[in-house]
């Protein structure tokens, strides 16, 4: 056993501006499991959590819903909890960023950053929406990207093309919000001066924080240069006032992660615990977030910078996971594959389901994750039902029935002698006897290091592999036949009885996983609790157990058939209500309100555009790209190579061969990654929804499309 370690543990704080949905889950899951696997070896681990709660969509959508920001993120905060708790994510403390421990921790950085001079403030222009009377914040602004002429693009960033830039290099902007179309004001505003923690951050990105693949991201932003980070938003605005300028408000994604200390604070308050002990400059204690890979940027450079020069520690490692998708595609509604949290748990199936496959997915990188719903019933239904289950299912009976639920030892030497009297130890069986309880054992190590270092689809398939061996052990000692044969009393009960040690083993290495279920196992095995180190420590002779009940169902397809219905039907319901993101979003990052109907044009004008029937040839991620995928397009005699902002609603290998409409004469477009030669055209508001056109059966590559 090591030394107890201190660790204290946060999630990305979900937006409180809609519900959980098995996308988020990811995070959520992920985390619980390495917390419960950390508890259970003996050390003191908090895991601690807030709904982020400021900025401007939490002002408008309490706006629209005729009440109080406070009213709203109060009871999306209950529903947000009562989520995590019913897929058992069992936080120390889930909180609130709209809380005075917050308020107060945000202020005090603030003060030490501006003490060192590294807080500016400077006039800027922004657009400002006449009608709304507000600055719009740069995913609330619209219109046509500079660089590719792709309509309806954010104000940071075209979905299309991939090209960043600033809001006031929109054509024709308009305002998400009302429609209207914004002007230019002058305003001050307070900045972060990032660029002078350049250094720091180059190291510190490549202490071993970061995964690889994380840090080679960060040096990417290295070489573009790190710009100021504008702190500030102008009133009206949800959050907390900036204490030296009046009607001017911190931005949320400053005191986002200042969350994490505010909640853990409220934690100290509760249980005495010493804050200064995990947050000081040199403190020992650890701290690790979990996070999406989308929002490594803030975590990465922004946050460890502001710890770093206002005198606190910094993070002790940053685990950034990949997005979900659904068979194999990004969630949507309109295929009932956008599920949230509370349409699972209302068609009534277990939780522990989608903890133990999202387990075998994941691992400790940044790639993202499928959940097949055929591969998801199939595995669970064979993996805990048909091997792990089954190893108490085909045993316990006979210890009850037989032995008035009393275990025998595999290692009492009067049984096994007269095992091997009776010559009822065939060399196979006498390896078993010998040897599995053991090998099970010696197992816990390896097991513990993968779940240490979130490969717990390694230690999950390690798992199974034992499950696998308990169940040939079963079959090779055929307990059922030797409750038939007189005479075979003694090694029917240690046959059964080492088929239990080896089922409450199994059973240890599952609990960071299955939860409740090990609680319903301990009960049945009348034990108080399983802990790690009881891997080592077998039931003896003598422990009685309980009568055996059904401990987990299978599922049954109609139940998944049923579940995308609800799902789907909910698309109904809401029908002209904005879609969420399938992701973690945060913030400004939401996506709003669909988008007026350009200008009239002429025939002429549509004339110019050359639609034609493309094939997908092939489909491949890029490089160094969040949002592009690039595609070699057959357009019945030639290829052409086009670089598309689909990544975020398509794996590569479900495009491959599908019919699509592209824009053939756009002007090629020369890009970091290669040169694009046109457009593909796709429906959807983009991030989570994007979908490409396909043309109906019968038309060829080439064809002209008019």
């Amino acid at each position: 056993m090591t030394s107890q370690r201190k660790i204290l543990v946060t999630s990305a704080l979900p937006y409180a501006n809609g519900p959980v949905h098995l996308g988020h889950l990811v995070e959520y899951i992920q985390t619980d499991i390495w917390v419960r696997f950390q508890k259970m070896r003996g050390h003191d681990c908090r895991y601690v959590c807030a709904d982020d709660t400021h900025g401007t969509p939490i002002m408008l959508r309490a706006e629209k819903e005729g009440i109080s920001p406070e009213e709203l993120i109060a009871r999306v905060h209950r529903e947000h909890l009562r989520d995590f708790t019913g897929f058992h994510v069992e936080f120390d403390n889930y909180y609130s960023t709209h809380s005075e421990e917050t308020r107060a921790q945000a202020a005090e950085i603030y003060g030490r950053l501006k003490a060192r001079g590294l807080i500016e403030s400077r006039a800027i222009e922004q657009y400002f929406d006449p009608v709304k009377a507000m600055f719009l914040p740069d995913r609330f602004i619209k219109g046509e990207c500079p660089k590719c002429h792709a309509k309806d693009q954010y104000g940071d960033a075209c979905e299309v093309c991939g090209t960043t830039y600033s809001p006031t290099d929109l054509i024709n902007p308009y305002s998400a919000v009302s429609g209207a179309t914004p002007v230019r004001k002058e305003s001050v505003h307070y900045f972060f001066k990032l660029g002078e923690c350049a250094e720091f951050l180059k190291t510190w990105t490549r202490s071993g924080t970061l995964q690889t693949e994380a840090a080679n991201k960060m040096a990417e932003w290295f070489e573009a240069g790190l710009s100021d980070w504008d702190i500030s938003r102008d009133a009206p605005y949800f959050g907390f006032e900036i204490p030296d300028a009046p009607g001017k408000y911190f931005y949320v994604w400053l005191d986002a992660p200042v969350g994490y200390m505010g909640s853990f604070r409220n934690l100290c308050d509760r249980l005495g615990l010493d804050f200064d002990e995990y947050w000081k400059k040199d403190s020992e204690a650890e701290l690790y977030h979990f996070i999406g890979k989308d929002i490594l940027y803030f975590h990465a450079l922004f946050w460890p910078a502001m710890l770093e020069h206002s005198d606190f520690r910094t993070p002790t490692k940053i685990f950034a996971h990949g997005f979900l998708t659904v068979n194999g595609e990004k969630m949507s509604k309109s295929r009932g594959t956008f599920i949230t949290a509370q349409s699972y748990l209302d068609q009534g199936l277990n939780p522990e389901w989608l903890r133990y496959y999202y387990a075998c997915k994941l691992n400790g990188s940044m790639e993202d994750i499928d959940l097949s719903l055929e591969d998801f019933v199939a595995r669970v239904n064979s993996d805990l039902v048909g091997k792990y289950v089954n190893i108490a299912a085909r045993t316990a009976g006979f210890i009850v029935d037989r032995f008035q639920g009393e275990l025998a030892a595999h290692d009492d030497p009067l049984l096994l002698n007269h095992l091997h009297h009776d010559g009822n130890l065939t060399p196979r069986k006498q390896y078993f006897i010998d040897n599995i309880l053991a090998a099970f054992q010696y197992s816990a190590q390896g097991i513990a290091t993968n779940y240490e270092a979130r490969e717990f689809g390694k230690a999950i398939r390690e798992v199974m592999r034992l499950a696998d061996e308990a169940n040939q052990f079963i079959a090779e000692f055929k307990p059922w036949e030797l409750a038939k044969t007189p005479g075979q009393d003694a090694e029917l009960q240690i046959v059964c009885s080492l088929a239990l040690n080896l089922f409450h083993i199994l059973t240890i290495y599952l609990k960071p996983v299955l939860p409740e279920l090990t609680k319903a196992v301990d009960q049945f095995l009348n034990i108080e609790s399983s802990e790690w180190n009881d891997v080592q420590r077998p039931l003896r002779v003598g422990h009685k157990i309980n009568p055996y009940q059904h401990l987990m169902t299978r599922i049954d397809p109609k139940q998944i058939d049923a579940l995308v219905e609800a799902n789907r039907q909910s698309l109904q319901a809401t029908a002209g209500q904005p879609e969420p993101h399938s992701q973690v979003r945060h913030a400004e990052h939401q996506q709003h309100e669909v988008q007026p109907i350009a200008e009239t044009i002429s025939i002429d004008d549509f004339a110019k555009v050359d639609l034609r029937i493309a094939r997908i040839a092939n489909a491949e991620h890029v490089e160094g790209a969040d949002k592009l995928l690039k595609l070699t397009l057959d357009l019945g005699g030639e290829t052409r190579t086009v670089f598309a902002g689909i990544k975020s609603a398509y794996a590569p290998e479900t495009l491959i061969g599908r019919l699509t409409v592209m824009v053939a004469n756009l002007a090629p477009r020369k890009m970091k990654f290669g040169t694009s030669e046109g457009m593909v055209l796709a429906a959807g508001p983009g991030g989570a929804d994007i979908f490409i056109l396909s043309p109906d059966e019968g038309a060829r590559p080439g064809m002209k499309v008019k």
